[in-house]
């Protein structure tokens, strides 16, 4: 286990901007950093981070929490392992207990897969570099391909050797267990038909060298492996399997060393193949990733989108099948992007022309050859239609089809004018193609909501409105007030119930000065209030105390010690007011007051709103009993009366009219 100090030191150092930072496009808004969700597809930001409370909230999904909680969410990391990662990144030395066995029983099957993946890595890397096969062979290999020793380590390549479990039994006899080497896809596995109890067991990177996959985070996904012999039989490249922790279509080869760059170059070069980032990546581009030899996806795309906005396409001179490559394109148009497209001289891929020129020659192409996605499809298309007005007609209608997937109308009418030049159209009939397939699309849409409609039988309800529960809302302003304002002293006007000279009672006010936290505990302890909600329940007990017992409070601290569920759940109430800054009301000359602008006031009016819902929901329960109990009717309507009295008084001091 991780020492308490560790974790603590890690909780100081840790800067929630930097690290997010890392994963997603931030940009300053006020005092906040704001951008696009990483757990949902959106094109408006709802992702919000605090540097002050060094918390974040995504108001898409509803997740929030501190530091930890984002790796947990978006890595899938566990504690440790979060711990563990920021630890790395911020060269903090980690003091460890040792594990017991049953919390090492504890460490879930993802987990495993992850041990199973980075040993995986680490053992390849080792027979690339000590073994004479994995010299002979696999280093061989990268070094013709003019990789360096920087760059071979740099990218965890490795080689598995030529044998056919040579791998697998190692690793068994490491420990680690053959359901995990299975379920990665590092081993086959094949039972012998006659007697089931007899398995067979294959390596299934036999004989090839190997690019590990990472994630975002560094951690091994996968891996893809390259065979180096003439075998007709076997394919050229094999790709770990889908599993529990490697998806491909979810995946960018490079994506992990390639972050940083995206997000400061503000673009991202998309290629083919794995050599072709190792060879740009070499060679000084490192804002460059690949689709791994799979068809371009929507989750691909996202991933991208949270670093940039804009991506560059790079396609081989003579690439096979380039025409079809264009569906990727307009899969990046619907998300909203912007994309440019490259093309390498005939003969020429990504790889070979980062390996033959050097690295101003390489920018100085990429800055002059990246042509907007209009100009470059319209002259591939026009170039096939040559004088055929059939074609050409097709070529047009393709043109205005991609964009049509444009989200925004302001692009739409630029790229529309663009194009109206480019094919000597006008725009008019471009505009009118446009919305014959607007108008398709719409009636495509609604057709097959009404067949899904129709096939599920669906039964209307009425619509409801939901009701507003108002303890909910009160007990969370509680917890809130205490987060933001809990330490501060103020100065309280509270009631006390008295008889005036009539007998009649009156709520008279007197003067105290108290830290708000006191003020709230002592309220709700002399009206014996106990908060309803079981969480908000948890959060406040902890709350007093954490004040009560330290001189200085420290948000980030208390929320390192509670369970991610309440840190969530604290986010939320702390980042609610951040949520109206994403609307950029200053621009609309609207200027919303500051909440901590009478502290007191708003303490008190919290608590007497509580005490009024509990007195007219007491008063509701008596007017029950009543009905079910008529012989203690005096008794009781004279508690009622009792309650309406206070009622009324509290509603007069809160300035409300009570019926």
């Amino acid at each position: 286990m991780i020492s308490k100090t560790t974790i603590d030191k890690v909780y100081e150092t840790a800067r929630v901007e930097e690290v997010i930072g890392e994963f997603v496009q931030l940009k300053k808004s006020g005092s906040n950093f704001k951008g696009l969700s990483p757990f949902s597809d959106e094109r408006s930001p709802s992702f919000m981070v605090s540097p002050v409370k060094q918390i974040w909230k995504d108001f898409s999904s509803g997740k929030g929490g501190n530091v930890v909680a984002f790796l947990m969410e978006h890595e899938h990391f566990t504690y440790p392992e979060a711990i563990k990662y920021l630890a790395k990144k911020y060269n903090i030395e980690i003091e460890e207990t040792l594990q017991t066995d049953e919390e090492k029983e504890k460490t879930n099957e993802r987990e495993s897969m992850y041990l199973v993946s980075d040993y995986a890595q680490k053992y390849f890397s080792e027979i690339l570099w000590e073994r004479e096969q994995g010299k002979a062979i696999g280093l061989s290999y990268f070094k013709e391909r003019g990789f360096t020793d920087d760059t071979i380590k740099k990218f965890d390549l490795g080689y598995c050797l030529d044998q056919w479990d040579g791998f697998t039994k190692t690793a068994l006899g490491k420990g680690y267990q053959l359901d995990f080497l299975e379920k990665t896809g590092l081993t086959i596995v094949k039972e012998d038909p006659g007697n089931p109890d007899n398995k067979k067991t294959f390596d299934r990177f036999k004989g090839r060298v190997l690019f590990p996959i990472h994630s975002m985070s560094g951690r091994v996904l996968g891996f893809g492996g390259r065979i180096l012999t003439s075998d007709k039989k076997a394919a050229k490249y094999v790709n770990s399997p889908e599993s529990d922790i490697y998806h491909k279509s979810k995946v960018l080869y490079g994506i992990y060393l390639a972050k940083q760059a995206i997000a400061k170059e503000d673009n991202c070069f998309l290629v083919e193949g794995y050599t072709d980032v190792i060879q740009l990546h070499q060679r000084g581009i490192h804002n460059v990733v690949a689709s791994s030899g799979t068809a371009l996806t929507s989750d691909q795309i996202r991933l991208v989108n949270r670093l940039t906005n804009n991506i560059t396409v790079l396609f081989d001179g003579d690439a096979a099948g380039l025409r079809a490559s264009l569906r990727g394109i307009d899969l990046i148009l619907e998300q909203g992007m912007n994309v440019k497209v490259c093309t390498f001289p005939a003969g020429d891929d990504p790889d070979s022309f980062a390996k033959n020129n050097e690295y101003e020659d390489v920018v100085e192409y990429l800055q002059n050859n990246s042509k907007d996605f209009i100009q470059f499809k319209a002259s591939l298309l026009v170039s096939e239609a040559a004088n055929d007005p059939i074609k050409r007609a097709d070529t047009v209608r393709d043109i205005v089809h991609s964009i049509s997937k444009i989200p925004d109308r302001i692009k739409k009418e630029i790229y529309i004018q663009e194009c109206a030049q480019i094919m000597n159209i006008s725009e008019a009939v471009l505009f009118n193609t446009l919305a014959q397939i607007g108008k398709k699309d719409t009636a495509d849409s609604q057709k097959m909501a009404k067949q899904q409609q129709q096939s599920f039988n669906v039964v209307k309800n009425e619509p409801q409105q939901q009701k507003l529960d108002v303890q909910y809302e009160l007990e969370r302003k509680i917890i809130e007030i205490l987060l933001l304002y809990g330490t501060l002293e103020e100065e309280f006007e509270d009631l006390v119930l008295k008889e005036n000279e009539k007998g009649d009672l009156e709520l008279e006010p007197e003067s105290l000065g108290a830290k708000v936290f006191q003020k709230i505990f002592l309220d709700l302890q002399d009206d014996e209030i106990e908060l309803a909600n079981e969480g908000f329940r948890n959060i406040y007990y902890k709350l007093i105390e954490e004040m009560n017992g330290k001189e200085n409070f420290s948000i980030t601290s208390f929320m390192a010690g509670l369970d991610q569920g309440l840190a969530s759940e604290i986010s939320s109430i702390l980042m609610e007011e951040e949520k109206y800054t994403l609307h950029q009301w200053e621009r609309k000359e609207i200027f919303p007051k500051e909440k901590k602008v009478g502290v007191s006031q708003l303490v008190s009016e919290t608590i007497l709103t509580l005490r009024c819902y509990l007195i007219k929901k007491r008063i509701g329960s008596l007017q029950e009993n009543t009905m079910n109990n008529m012989a203690e009717n005096t008794e009781t309507l004279e508690e009622i009366m009792n309650y309406i009295q206070l009622n009324v008084l509290l509603n007069k001091k809160l300035n409300r009219v009570f019926s």
